[in-house]
């Protein structure tokens, strides 16, 4: 790996993903390990999810939450850190659709992620979902959703050094 190599790991839900983001992680480096964390758990459910990973991450990550200001995150961060692992891109859109004051800027939201990828200091390893091969949704919220996180994807996957796909818990180099 390279000193700034960028990763996205891309797959559907409980595919492995994050647990595979977090194993490459762990192979660069064994200091200065930053979590950025984007789900706000909204129920019971969700926290224990957020428990559960925490758990699996271990004492040695730092772990920072930022729900809306990822872009400025991973730039802070990767000065800090000798690998950035961000999880995830599919619950940080969730976050800025539901904010009103972000929602028509996620382009430029996701444009910002990706200019703040090609500054970063370290490497640094996106977990996103694929939610191009699902129906169309029945809802527009649920539309939106889908049409910004596969833009967003599409933006991120291109500028990306590697991106891998998990399938049932296999990775599958893309790129």
């Amino acid at each position: 790996m390279n000193q700034k190599e960028i990763i996205l790991v891309i797959g559907g839900c409980r595919s492995g993903k994050s647990r595979h983001a977090l194993e490459l992680a762990e192979r660069i480096s064994e200091n200065r390990k930053i979590f950025i964390a984007t789900c706000i758990p909204y129920d019971d459910e969700m926290t224990e999810r957020v428990t559960n990973h925490q758990k699996e991450r271990g004492t040695d990550w730092i772990t920072v939450e930022s729900p809306i200001l990822l872009p400025e995150a991973v730039a802070e961060q990767s000065r800090k850190a000798d690998v950035i692992l961000a999880d995830c891109l599919t619950l940080w859109i969730t976050n800025l659709l539901l904010d009103p004051h972000e929602s028509e800027k996620i382009d430029k939201n996701v444009r910002k992620l990706k200019q703040s990828f090609k500054n970063a200091q370290c490497p640094v390893i996106l977990v996103s979902n694929e939610v191009g091969a699902g129906i169309v949704p029945e809802n527009k919220l649920a539309r939106q959703f889908r049409d910004a996180v596969g833009s967003a994807n599409q933006v991120l996957a291109a500028s990306a050094d590697r991106v891998i796909w998990m399938v049932a818990g296999i990775p599958v180099p893309i790129k």
